[in-house]
């Protein structure tokens, strides 16, 4: 049975996106979550979840640090972001960190369906309007060596720079996920090495990088 995952702060998006994906995958097992940190403790908890339907602004999120995030913690699940953030260098911007498509938050049904089915089948999925535009753009030089070195990141170093950009002290950081003190450090020493910085500061300014300004709300 096909499994997805609805990450989104807004209750009428979320049924929105529900109601057009039972549509173009009836008895498909769908889960919900209204902020990262529940997106991510559902990854955690149903390995079974085969795509995220991820909006880019919600608590915890905010930009393309969720979609790092996503990425960089469950790298085998497929991501689908859904955004009212819809101007092409954006959307070039959330392909090159690893999103394999983008539904504007405008999308009909119909349109969700397809980008569903599509990214499902191991494609792509860009609005027509939406797509030649973004071919025209050349990726971010930036954009693509931060996801390059965000790549390079094991699932739990991942893990261990989020807690790390909320400000956590290694100590904090070993309770949170349950080990040893002795093993953060390593891990913060192995991240530090793969991103090219020499310390906390340095790292938190590069997921400040990931950041957009807030969108305008849809009435």
């Amino acid at each position: 049975m096909t499994s997805l995952l609805i990450a989104d702060d807004h209750p009428l998006f979320r049924a929105a996106l529900r109601l057009a994906a039972n549509d173009s995958l009836p008895g498909c097992e769908i889960r919900e979550a209204a902020d990262l940190a529940g997106a991510l403790q559902l990854l955690s908890g149903a390995p079974d979840i085969d795509l995220v339907l991820l909006d880019l602004h919600m608590p915890g999120s905010q930009g393309l640090s969720g979609l790092a995030a996503l990425r960089g913690q469950h790298p085998g699940v497929a991501v689908l972001v859904v955004s009212a953030h819809d101007e092409p260098r954006i959307v070039r911007r959330v392909l090159d960190h690893g999103a394999a498509g983008f539904i504007p938050k405008s999308a009909s049904p119909v349109e969700i369906g397809e980008a569903i089915r599509s990214v499902l089948d191991c494609g792509t999925w860009l609005p027509p309007d939406l797509a030649e535009a973004v071919a025209t753009l050349p990726a971010d030089p930036a954009d693509t060596d931060l996801a390059s070195r965000l790549a390079r990141l094991t699932e739990q170093q991942s893990r261990v720079l989020a807690l790390l950009a909320e400000g956590l002290l290694n100590k904090q950081i070993a309770d949170r996920l349950a080990i040893q003190e002795r093993t953060v450090k390593a891990h913060v020493t192995a991240i530090f090495e793969k991103l090219k910085v020499r310390n906390r500061t340095q790292a938190g300014m590069l997921l400040k990088s990931l950041e957009l300004g807030e969108p305008a709300r849809i009435a």
